[in-house]
């Protein structure tokens, strides 16, 4: 995001006589959300940028120009990718496909290939290069530390074939092996768990407040109060607490790669 934005919003803050915290409670937002836009740590989604607009009285400026980092991503998706970006630790839960941090390029295309409403080949590309550029917060060891659940039905469907498939589990078991990810599966066998409404990304960072980035059909929110955090966080402990353990899940994974590979 650039700091231009922010630069700018705080000075219209400052202009209009209000602190962070009076601003905050005016657009019904939460002081560190403020403080993040100010410093360039966050983008402001378009409604947050419409109550500060109003509470601000300038007009649609905020809304009319939110920075754009021109990346292909979904709308809703793209405060959550500047967070990936800075986290210090990500926790993800999957329940129908593979976390895009861990994706093989094949995976991707597969499924951004066949979204709806279609797709022209040179968008897809796009869109395909931007999900493999999110692997790239990989390259640096050891942050982020990358926790990872997957639903058993990740594994089971059948995503652009059986070799994309058998490619795609093989990535993520060298990822494992390398010490870079863990990796836990929640099994069919488990039956109803608490993550199951949908996917769920819980970021924490070195000197901003844990978020949560939750994603259903055709929307996604970044979730910064403390106590819907604090919510999250626990459905994910007690969702981990019931999964296979590492190694068993590792044993499914080459199981299950090689089930692929045979086909």
């Amino acid at each position: 995001m650039s700091n231009s934005y922010g630069d700018w919003f705080k000075e219209q803050r400052v202009a209009a006589g209000l602190t962070q915290q009076e601003l905050a409670d005016a657009a019904v937002m939460t002081r560190s959300h403020i403080a993040h836009i100010e410093a360039g740590r966050r983008a402001p989604s378009k409604e947050d940028a419409r109550r500060l607009d109003k509470a601000l009285n300038t007009g649609n400026v905020l809304s009319s120009f939110l920075p754009e980092d021109g990346a292909a991503v979904a709308d809703y998706f793209g405060s959550a990718l500047l967070l990936e970006q800075q986290a210090l630790t990500i926790s993800e839960f999957a329940l129908s496909y593979i976390p895009g941090i861990l994706q093989t390029e094949g995976y991707a295309r597969a499924i951004l290939g066949t979204s709806f409403p279609p797709v022209g080949k040179e968008e897809c590309d796009r869109l395909v290069v931007t999900r493999l550029d999110r692997a790239k917060v990989l390259d640096n060891p050891p942050n982020p530390a990358v926790w990872v659940l997957l639903d058993e039905s990740v594994l089971r469907r059948t995503v652009g074939g059986p070799d994309v498939m058998a490619m795609q589990i093989r990535h993520v078991i060298e990822l494992v092996q390398a010490g870079r990810v863990r990796v836990h599966v929640m099994p069919f066998a488990l039956g109803f768990h608490p993550l199951m409404d949908g996917m769920l990304t819980l970021m924490t960072f070195e000197d901003q407040p844990p978020v949560a980035y939750g994603e259903g059909l055709r929307m996604g929110k970044v979730h910064d109060s403390p106590s819907v955090v604090q919510e999250l966080q626990s459905r994910y402990a007690l969702a981990l607490s019931d999964a296979l353990p590492l190694k068993e899940s590792l044993d499914l994974l080459r199981t299950t790669a090689k089930d692929y590979e045979s086909q």
